[in-house]
């Protein structure tokens, strides 16, 4: 009898351990379950496509903001498991080392001055993993976006929470902490704007040179290959923008898709150019 009542308590404190094992992982799994259910349903929602759009010419936009949409659903996935497996399988230690009756607050005061300490010699690294945390729940920028951080200027090749990689003009990559990026500008949300100057003599016909410019938006608007993968608005034609010295500049300006309007401008160039030369009308010079 002395022998079944001497182990009694300690096979009931190993049962109850075991339990509050099994149930901590348990509960781990399903939390991390969750979590990834709900990852895969924002990676895999509704496409973003934007109001100024057509949908016959979104496939690889589509994609690039589906992987976008991926990358960022993924990261913020993999911190929110990460955190709930620290505070489930933290809790549970707890709770068994309280159930052997060991002392935990000397432990709980350990951890809180390492705690500190980490924090002094690491907060650069918390630094950027805040900024990166931000940085992705508001969405500023994307793998594919075209960004100026000031350092550096080029395309986001990849984002985690601690950097950002980019590729600039020259091919060279760059790894920029989001920690230390203080302002970003981005050229592939929303929209983008091409624009021309087109500067003639202060003899031309100006009334003729608008006609012209304006018969060079129509055509652009309404060619299907423009106007289905790169323009989203009718260009527009707004007139003597400017004064100088010797000619009077017109602008045309068109609304592109994202990074689209270096190619767009490109395309304004050559029309302008060729409709100036049909009608006789010569470029002058700003100088």
């Amino acid at each position: 009898m002395f022998g079944d009542t001497g182990w009694a308590p300690l096979v009931s404190s190993a049962i109850v351990i075991a339990l509050i094992i099994v149930f901590a992982f348990v509960l781990r799994k399903i939390a991390h379950r969750v979590i990834g259910r709900v990852v895969n349903r924002a990676a895999t929602g509704g496409s973003i496509t934007s109001r100024f759009r057509r949908a016959s010419a979104t496939d690889g936009i589509d994609a690039l903001l589906h992987e976008r949409r991926k990358q960022r659903a993924e990261t913020m996935g993999s911190v929110l498991q990460h955190v709930a497996s620290i505070v489930i399988l933290g809790t549970a230690i707890l709770t068994v080392l309280d159930r052997l009756t060991i002392p935990i607050a000397p432990l709980l005061t350990s951890v809180g001055i390492l705690g500190v300490a980490i924090g002094f010699g690491a907060q650069e690294l918390v630094k950027d993993f805040i900024a990166g945390m931000f940085m992705l729940l508001e969405d500023q920028y994307g793998v594919g976006d075209v960004i100026d951080v000031g350092a550096a200027v080029g395309t986001v090749e990849a984002v985690t929470l601690r950097v950002t990689r980019l590729r600039d003009a020259d091919g060279r990559v760059w790894y920029v902490r989001n920690g230390t990026i203080t302002r970003v500008g981005n050229e592939s949300q929303g929209w983008s704007r091409a624009y021309m100057d087109v500067p003639v003599a202060y003899d031309a016909d100006i009334l003729g040179v608008r006609v012209l410019l304006e018969h060079v938006a129509e055509e652009i608007w309404a060619d299907p290959e423009l106007r289905e993968s790169k323009i989203v608005e009718q260009p527009q034609v707004f007139g003597v923008e400017q004064l100088s010295n010797s000619a009077l500049v017109f602008r045309i300006t068109a609304k592109t898709l994202p990074s689209a309007q270096a190619q767009v401008s490109r395309e304004l160039r050559l029309r302008v150019k060729s409709a100036l030369d049909t009608a006789g009308i010569a470029m002058a010079s700003t100088a």
